[in-house]
C-alpha cells in the first residue's frame, strides 16, 4: 500500500500540492465541503473525503480534518495556506494524533503567530525592527498607552492585531483623534477573526517596499534561503503581484538581506519552509515585519528563478529527510512575476463574482508561462470562498523579457462570464513605472488611473463576453 498524504485545503493549492505528492509516489488524498463536490481538486486526487456541507466552517473544523486523516489512513496532512495553515492548534492536534504536520512545529507557530512574542524573539537576535509596542491593555489604559506611543514616535502609526495574518486586522492611524476611534473597532475585529482581542503598535515606514526572503530548514538546523520576492503592490495590505528577485536591490544589500532572514528563522528554532518579511525604506534601511509559517501563495516566483519545488522539498523535509543541496547550490536566475487572476472586479472595489459561470476559457501558453488555477469553461464560482481563479507566472532572462512575457500572456488570457482582474493587470502593465520596477506599496494609491479601463479590448474579448451574457439571460441561441 502506497503512502497517503491529506491536503487539508481546497481550489488551486491543493492541486498544486497533490500533483508534488503524486510525484513522489504517494497517493494524495483530498477533503471537500458539498459547495466543492465539483471542485478539480477533488477530481484530480487519488481518494476524497466528504467533511460537511459547509461553507468554510468544515475545512476549518481541526477535528472533522483529523478524523479524515485517521479514517484514509494518512501518515501526514499538508494545510496549504489559509484555513488551517498557521494555526497552533491544528498543528498540535495532528502531533497528538500521530500524523506528519507538514510544516513547523506546533511551538514555534504558536509563538511566531503572535506578533509581539515575535519582535521579542528578534530584539534579541539583534534583527533590526520597526519601533513598536507590547500588546495594549484592554479598555481606557490601552488607548492611553497607544496615544503615548503616538506621540513619542508620532504619525502615522499601525494598529496591529497580535494574531493577525494575510494583511486581515491592520489599521493605519494618521490622528489621535483617529485612534480613538478605531482603537476599541480594531480590538473587536481582532476578537471576531482570531479570537483573540489583542492589538499592539508599529511606527509606519512611509512608501516602504515590502520584501520577503524565502527560507528553508531541515531538522539538523541547516537553514537556506531561496532568494527574495517583492510584494509591494497590494490593495489594504493585500498582495496582488509577487516578483522574485526583489528589483533595485543592490547585491550587497539583497545578500544581507537574505542572511538576516536566515539569522532570524534560527533564532526561532524553525523548521521546513517559511518566509520572513520586511519593510525596506527609500535610505534602504529594513525592518523586519513578520516570518510566515507556511507556503506562501507566491512561492511560485521563487520556484522559477531557482528550479527548487518547494512544495516536494516540504514534503520530503516533513517526512524525515535532510536537505540536500547547501547555499552554494543554489542558483538565482532571472525574473518572475505572478499574478493572481481574481473574479473580481477592479473598478467596483474588487467586488467577487461569485455564483457566475465561466463561459469561455482561453488560457496563454509558451516558454516561460506558469498556470496555477482550477478555472475551466464551465466552471460556477462559488459564492462561499476567495474568488481566485488561476495564478499567472511568468519568466524571463532579463525584466523587460519578463514583462513583455506578461503582457503578452493578459492580452491572449479570456476568462468570460464574471469579470476579473485581468484588464485590470494589463493597464497595470502599460505604466512607464512598472515596466521600471519603480514601485512600493504606495503604488495603486497613488495611480488611480490604472482603474480606468475598457474591459474589453479585442474582437475575441467581445465575442466572449457576448456569450457570457447571453449564457447569464439564460436565452437559447443559435449561429446563422
Amino acid at each position: 500500500m502506497k503512502t497517503k498524504i491529506l491536503v487539508a485545503n481546497r481550489g488551486e493549492i491543493a492541486i498544486r500540492i497533490i500533483r508534488a505528492i503524486q510525484e513522489l509516489n504517494y497517493e494524495a488524498v483530498a477533503i471537500y465541503e458539498s459547495p466543492d463536490r465539483d471542485s478539480r481538486h477533488i477530481r484530480i486526487a487519488d481518494e476524497a473525503v466528504w467533511i460537511g456541507d459547509g461553507p468554510r466552517c468544515d475545512y476549518l473544523d481541526i477535528d472533522k480534518v483529523i478524523d479524515a486523516a485517521v479514517h484514509a489512513g494518512a501518515i501526514a496532512i499538508h494545510p496549504g495556506y489559509g484555513f488551517l495553515a498557521e494555526n497552533p492548534d491544528f498543528a498540535r492536534a495532528c502531533e497528538e494524533a500521530g500524523i506528519i504536520f507538514i510544516g513547523p512545529s506546533s511551538e514555534v507557530i504558536d509563538k511566531l503567530g503572535n506578533k509581539v512574542m515575535a519582535r521579542q524573539i528578534m530584539a534579541e537576535a539583534g534583527i533590526p525592527m520597526v519601533p513598536g509596542s507590547q500588546n495594549l491593555k484592554a479598555g481606557d489604559e490601552g488607548l492611553r498607552e497607544a496615544v503615548d506611543f503616538g506621540k513619542k514616535y508620532g504619525y502615522p502609526i499601525m494598529l496591529k492585531a497580535t494574531s493577525g495574518g494575510g494583511g486581515r486586522g491592520i489599521r493605519r492611524i494618521e490622528n489621535e483623534s483617529e485612534l480613538a476611534e478605531q482603537y476599541p473597532i480594531a480590538r473587536s475585529e481582532a476578537k471576531a477573526a482570531f479570537n483573540d482581542d489583542s492589538v499592539y503598535l508599529e511606527k509606519v515606514v512611509v512608501k516602504p517596499k515590502h520584501i520577503e526572503v524565502q527560507i528553508i530548514a531541515d531538522k539538523t538546523g541547516k537553514t537556506i534561503h531561496l532568494g527574495t520576492r517583492d510584494c509591494s503592490i497590494q490593495r489594504r495590505n493585500q498582495k496582488l503581484i509577487e516578483i522574485a528577485p526583489a528589483f533595485h536591490l543592490s547585491p550587497e544589500l539583497n545578500e544581507e538581506i537574505c542572511q538576516t532572514a536566515i539569522q532570524a528563522a534560527q533564532a526561532a528554532d524553525y523548521f521546513n519552509a517559511g518566509t520572513v518579511e520586511f519593510l525596506l525604506d527609500s535610505d534602504n534601511s529594513y525592518y523586519f515585519m513578520e516570518i510566515n509559517t507556511r507556503l506562501q501563495v507566491e512561492h511560485t516566483v521563487t520556484e522559477m528563478i531557482t528550479g527548487i519545488d518547494i512544495v516536494r522539498t516540504q514534503i520530503k523535509l516533513a517526512l524525515g529527510k535532510d536537505l540536500l543541496f547547501d547555499q552554494e547550490s543554489v542558483q538565482l536566475r532571472g525574473h518572475a512575476i505572478e499574478m493572481r487572476i481574481n473574479a473580481e472586479d477592479p473598478q467596483n472595489n474588487f467586488m467577487p463574482e461569485g455564483g457566475k459561470t465561466v463561459t469561455v476559457y482561453r488560457s496563454p501558453g509558451g516558454y516561460g508561462v506558469r498556470l496555477d488555477g482550477f478555472c475551466y469553461q464551465g466552471f460556477t464560482i462559488p459564492e462561499a470562498y476567495d474568488s481566485l481563479l488561476v495564478k499567472l507566472t511568468v519568466f524571463g532572462w532579463s525584466w523587460h523579457e519578463t514583462v513583455d512575457r506578461l503582457r503578452r500572456c493578459l492580452t491572449n488570457f479570456v476568462i468570460a462570464g464574471p469579470k476579473t482582474t485581468i484588464p485590470f493587470y494589463l493597464n497595470l502593465t502599460n505604466h512607464p513605472d512598472f515596466a521600471e520596477g519603480q514601485f512600493d506599496t504606495s503604488f495603486l494609491e497613488e495611480n488611480e488611473q490604472l482603474f480606468e479601463y475598457e474591459e474589453n479590448i479585442s474582437e475575441v474579448n467581445k465575442l466572449a463576453r457576448l456569450i457570457a451574457e447571453i449564457h447569464q439571460k439564460g436565452k437559447n441561441t443559435y449561429a446563422a
